[in-house]
């Protein structure tokens, strides 16, 4: 018998966890809501109580709807003399990526307030249920995968940057776990097991909230008023169409799904890498054109004006000029579908004290604010995660999203495009080769080495000084993807490029 349910996600753990709420009866929003409690110890660097994220849920019987509970810039903004904010590099072998930690980089986060109401909204399983997988992974301990002590040690000047974070992360020592260590983290579990029980407002007005304001009482923004001030946001997505399907967008002020829009509207289907580099880069033009990340509202706007597409459409005939994210994607037996993508940044550095969580350091992400202390206070910040609803007219329903920061919305454009254009089944689209183009001046390409020789050579002749990436890699970011077919099959698809795992029933 075919598959009803199915779930993508970055972890064993996660899928798994989802996994058996769907095969309890839960629907997919509690799978989402309990792979992501799950990926908080399973994935630490990329998914956190203290971080912030997206749902985009699709009922069977009604519209698509977008729940943002990212972060929010604090109500006040200290002095660059006041604020604890450092430097640090990740290197990802090929490339290196710059991000900035302390207490001066945390945002006020969203991600506990979003998930109780996602629950509440649509939720049918007790919150404890769903809780219960992480908190016993947390309190008992888990062995980390691979790949997630690959993300640690990218990243590791900022898990070992203060006593805590080693002792939280690193058992005290200096330097980042192997795969297949223990990570045990009993604080994060009772935390878990107590947000549970008593709701949002234990982690927005009890001891974590407290916690947290005293770790940014040195060089931080964020007060007690920020986080019990927090409330969630539903919104309408951006709706685009592609051939005969329907896509459901991150609309603004998150940046990621317009993006991933503009490079559709740019590559037509049937798109040569190399057109599609050209489209990617076109599409960074259009980023800086439009003011997009000035105003992401206004910018969003201006890049649907027919003047700039044809203007961005007239540079495809010419070649160029020379952050920790997870995600998890379900479908249930009722034809719900439900995208939920999480993200901590890479992390502050520091702990907030008694709760074993390293908070966010959104602030720090030069994708979201691209001058130290360049944001706006009490505003919610823009995002590239981009939660996506896919439906065609004969019933079929994909929820996908992706990590990878400034990397998502080439992940998700290309993996819609071979869903959509090339009808390719989920394992084919999230395994297919891929590129990215970065804005800049002048931009630059980074591929992965897997492309026919002939779109190969055409790649290299418009961008001769390619990163060429001889293996894929979580550079490219972390796309999972579950899907419904018109008969009421499911079938997913998690990332290899992020050791991604599925689950299905």
């Amino acid at each position: 018998m075919a598959a009803t349910f199915a779930v993508a996600a970055g972890s064993k753990l996660a899928a798994q966890a989802a996994g058996e709420v769907l095969r309890e009866g839960g629907s997919a929003v509690d799978a989402v809501i309990a792979g992501a409690l799950a990926a908080c110890v399973a994935e630490p660097v990329l998914a956190s109580p203290m971080g912030g994220g997206f749902l985009m849920v699709r009922p069977r019987d009604g519209p698509a709807r977008l729940l943002d509970f990212f972060v929010q810039t604090p109500r006040r903004k200290r002095s660059a003399a006041e604020v604890d904010l450092r430097g640090i590099d990740a290197d990802f072998g090929p490339a290196t990526q710059g991000f900035s930690i302390g207490a001066g980089a945390i945002a006020c986060p969203g991600a506990a307030a979003g998930l109780w109401e996602a629950h509440r909204a649509h939720g049918r399983a007790p919150f404890r249920d769903l809780a219960a997988p992480a908190v016993e992974a947390a309190a008992r301990g888990t062995a980390l995968e691979p790949f997630q002590t690959q993300v640690l040690g990218i990243v590791a000047p900022i898990y070992l940057a203060s006593p805590e974070a080693r002792a939280t992360f690193c058992a005290g020592g200096d330097r980042t776990p192997d795969a297949g260590a223990t990570y045990a983290n009993p604080a994060l579990a009772d935390l878990l097991e107590t947000f549970a029980a008593e709701g949002a407002r234990f982690m927005q007005q009890g001891e974590p909230a407290a916690a947290l304001a005293e770790l940014c009482r040195a060089g931080g923004h964020l007060t007690r008023e920020d986080m019990a001030a927090y409330a969630p946001v539903w919104r309408e997505p951006m709706r685009v169409g592609r051939g005969r399907a329907r896509l459901h967008l991150n609309p603004a002020p998150a940046a990621g799904g317009a993006l991933a829009a503009l490079i559709l509207a740019l590559a037509e289907p049937g798109a040569s890498p190399q057109l599609l580099a050209r489209a990617m880069a076109a599409a960074a033009q259009g980023r800086r054109l439009s003011g997009l990340d000035a105003d992401a509202e206004a910018g969003v706007r201006r890049l649907a004006d027919p003047a700039l597409l044809a203007q961005l459409r007239a540079a495809l005939r010419h070649p160029p000029a020379r952050r920790g994210t997870t995600n998890i994607s379900a479908v249930d037996g009722r034809g719900f579908g439900a995208a939920l993508s999480l993200s901590n940044g890479e992390g502050c550095g520091l702990i907030a004290p008694g709760t074993g969580v390293m908070p966010n350091n959104m602030l720090g992400e030069a994708d979201l604010v691209p001058e130290p202390l360049g944001w706006t206070p009490d505003v919610r910040l823009s995002s590239m995660m981009a939660p996506t609803a896919v439906e065609w007219p004969d019933g079929r329903l994909a929820m996908l999203g992706s990590g990878g920061s400034n990397r998502i919305r080439s992940a998700m454009a290309q993996v819609l495009m071979r869903l959509i254009d090339d009808g390719a089944p989920p394992e084919d689209a999230v395994a297919a080769p891929r590129l990215h183009v970065e804005g800049g001046a002048p931009p630059t390409l980074d591929f992965e080495d897997a492309f026919p020789e002939v779109d190969r050579a055409a790649l290299l002749e418009d961008w001769p000084e390619a990163t060429v990436w001889p293996e894929p890699s979580m550079f490219f970011g972390g796309a999972h993807v579950a899907m419904r077919d018109a008969r009421g099959g499911a079938s997913a698809a998690g990332d290899p490029r992020r050791a991604g795992a599925a689950a299905v029933g």
